[in-house]
């Protein structure tokens, strides 16, 4: 084996979500993402539901991690409120796995970057609430996409976004507006404190956002970056954001092992 096929990618935790197909429960994760995964120039490890002693140890193997979109939503019971809709799936093994795994990789520095679910997922892991039903909202349009069109026409870019200034995506972008994609029924409705707004449709609705005093790169929108991304200059400019901070991260942990003593054993 040469040296170069040798260097391992940093890795990047892909949690997965959870399906019932027959009578048999499945842990999935889409394609797309891993795809994406791989385009950022990390190596995807798709992660099943964790349990709460398995933290650390999978964060200690992460150089990065990126949260997925999904059919299934957040529980409304993780920012006090009930079921709106019950006819709109759940997925609460997903819930119980990222909710305390997103702070402690801010915590711990581990880049992080996450799309729709996630990004919805983050703002109530770190304390925000949702809107179940934007399309309900006074003076918020409709952001879901048409229903039973093919995948081209589901994720086609739908609306612009103003991007912030001075923002972590606006380095990123070198744009104050973008084009995205929108394919959602929920949506920011109170942001958790210490977040930074990124974007905003032109409806106001909020599309992407940061944790500015996080140790290391993070972001989250609403939109879906993954869909067709090789084809998306912004998408391609994200992913490779994103994988940048990942590989830093990998390679600040090898120097920090290389300076740490290695213990002498007794002679």
């Amino acid at each position: 084996m040469s040296a170069a096929s040798s260097i391992r990618k940093p890795v990047v935790l892909v949690p997965a979500c959870n399906r019932q197909l027959g009578e048999h429960p499945f842990h999935v994760a889409g394609k797309k993402y891993i795809d994406a995964v791989r385009l950022a120039g990390c190596q995807p490890l798709v992660v099943p539901s964790v349990e709460a002693d398995e933290i650390e140890a999978l964060l200690d193997m992460a150089d990065g991690m990126l949260l997925t979109g999904s059919p299934a939503n957040v529980h409304p019971r993780h920012f006090g409120e009930g079921v709106h809709d019950a006819s709109l799936p759940l997925d609460p093994l997903r819930d119980d796995s990222t909710l305390p795994l997103i702070p402690r990789a801010l915590e711990r520095g581990i880049p992080l970057f996450a799309i729709c679910r996630g990004f919805q997922e983050t703002n109530v892991a770190l304390g925000g609430s949702l809107h179940q039903a934007v399309q309900e909202v006074p003076g918020h349009d409709d952001h879901r996409g048409p229903g039973d069109a093919p995948a081209d026409a589901v994720y086609a870019l739908a609306h612009p976004v103003d991007v912030v200034p001075g923002g972590t995506l606006a380095a990123i972008v070198g744009a104050d507006r973008i084009e995205v994609n929108s394919v959602h029924g929920q949506g920011v409705n109170r942001l958790a404190q210490g977040l930074r707004v990124e974007a905003r449709a032109p409806d106001g609705l909020i599309e992407a956002f940061s944790k500015p005093d996080a140790k290391a790169f993070n972001l989250c929108v609403q939109w879906h970056p993954e869909w067709r991304a090789a084809n998306n200059p912004v998408s391609v400019q994200l992913f490779k954001a994103f994988g940048a901070a990942c590989q830093d991260f990998h390679d600040q942990r090898l120097r920090d092992r290389h300076r740490t003593p290695q213990h002498e054993p007794d002679r």
